[in-house]
């Protein structure tokens, strides 16, 4: 195990007895944007879930820092590991601010209300993800793109070392896709936060990605660097897709061109 890592080692995950995750060892580099792909219903979401504590493993362990997550209190796992799940709830009547300051809560003392550093951060994610003028606006009024937009600011909010992100673009339009990925791009250099994301746009997951890892039936398929595991081989075998692989015209990642779904 290396310091400071988020790892799982063979791990199992499953609901109702049925297995989702199987026997699944991954440790996604340190201070790199990780993506994982596969098919729906292939286990992603669940193995994101496991990975942020949310879901207790049928077998195997996940570790942070060369602990377990279970060794964690809940406010000390949520100062280092930040998780922004698929569709979350969002309570009634909450305004924008309000929802984006929960990012904070890790860091509150018993009794204590929101510190100035608090409010320069939640300030700093508001303007980040370009939703300040939104601030005193309920979350419930808001357009699905940019209610996700205001999701993804709580997440960089909580200021973590470790952020999982579950379909980060979703109800996002390809210019806000990017826009949003660029954003986390810049998070990860400047802060050297570590991501993990689940993204099904595998040409954007390919060139934001510095590791990739491959899953099928909840087993990992392959992981590695996206210019050394995208194949067409290995998209016809967590896809089923005929496709070629060229390299990407402006950003020179593999691209990948889809000749049939059959």
């Amino acid at each position: 195990m290396s310091r400071n890592t988020l790892e799982s080692q063979h791990l199992s995950v499953g609901y109702a007895q049925k297995p989702i995750v199987k026997e699944l060892s991954i440790a996604p580099p340190k201070g790199k944007i990780t993506v994982i792909l596969g098919a729906n219903g292939c286990g992603k979401s669940t193995l994101l879930k496991s990975l942020a504590g949310l879901l207790k493993p049928s077998s195997g362990i996940v570790t942070l820092e060369n602990r377990r997550l279970t060794d964690y209190r809940p406010k000390e796992l949520a100062r280092k590991l930040g998780l922004l799940p698929q569709s979350p709830i969002v309570p009634e009547g909450i305004r924008v601010a309000d929802l984006v300051a929960r990012g904070r809560f890790p860091y509150q003392k018993f009794m204590q209300g929101l510190t100035k550093d608090d409010y320069r951060k939640v300030e700093e994610a508001l303007e980040l993800l370009g939703i300040a003028h939104l601030a005193d606006i309920p979350v419930e009024e808001l357009s699905g793109g940019q209610r996700q937009r205001v999701w993804i600011a709580l997440a960089i909010a909580q200021d973590t070392e470790f952020l999982l992100l579950d379909e980060p673009t979703t109800y996002l339009d390809i210019a806000y896709q990017v826009e949003i990925l660029d954003i986390l791009k810049e998070i990860n250099k400047k802060r050297t936060t570590t991501i993990v994301m689940v993204l099904h746009d595998i040409n954007l997951s390919v060139r934001y990605a510095d590791h990739i890892i491959a899953m099928k039936e909840g087993q990992l398929v392959a992981q590695g660097t996206p210019e050394t595991l995208i194949t067409k081989e290995l998209m016809k075998e967590i896809y089923g897709l005929e496709c070629q692989v060229f390299p990407d015209p402006v950003s020179g990642a593999p691209w990948v061109i889809p000749l049939s779904g059959h």
